[in-house]
């Protein structure tokens, strides 16, 4: 459970959703400090004095938005969705919530992608690099779905990335490859 929850009511919190929308909608380095203050109706020092700049406020609403799509790919394996239908049901939230463009580019501080950690840690007797390998496709599609793809088009290529969490072999067009 989050420990605060944004609200118009306070500059932060005005902040934290002006971000939401403009990270999500522009991107981290098409947006600016002062069109985030201006979105919020407030100046720039609270978002210094609350994030330490840009990078700590894009930070803090990404890892937020990460941690709700994370939650919802891990319900969906749980369920015993494989992983690439776990993947569309993560577009489907991106897409819905405004956050494709946001959630398909690396993090400007190079992290560990989480997306990729998640699918490696599901996908155990696959290859190791399967996980990360996924987690870009998903990325190249909400890219895809930013710059204007149909959203079933989209859906149906993540749908084609279908892999087998059991037992880590590839599946292609009904044939099982039993390569490494």
């Amino acid at each position: 459970m989050r420990e605060w929850i944004p609200t118009s009511a306070s500059a932060k919190g005005r902040l934290v959703l002006a971000a939401l929308e403009a990270f999500g909608r522009e991107g981290y380095a098409a947006v600016a400090v002062a069109e985030l203050a201006r979105a919020a109706k407030t100046t720039t020092g609270p978002l210094y004095h609350h994030f330490d700049g840009k990078l700590g406020l894009y930070t803090f609403v990404r890892d937020d938005v990460e941690r709700r799509l994370l939650d919802r790919l891990e319900g969906a394996m749980a369920v015993g969705a494989d992983p690439s239908e776990a993947l569309v049901v993560g577009f489907d939230y991106a897409a819905r919530a405004g956050f494709a463009r946001m959630l398909s580019e690396p993090h400007p501080d190079s992290r560990t992608d989480p997306i990729a950690a998640l699918l490696t840690e599901q996908l155990t007797a696959a290859p190791r690099p399967l996980g990360a390998m996924l987690a870009a496709a998903w990325r190249a599609a909400l890219a895809a779905s930013a710059a204007g793809a149909p959203d079933d088009v989209v859906r149906a290529a993540i749908r084609s990335l279908s892999v087998s969490p059991g037992d880590g072999r590839q599946k292609r067009e009904g044939v099982v490859d039993d390569q490494p």
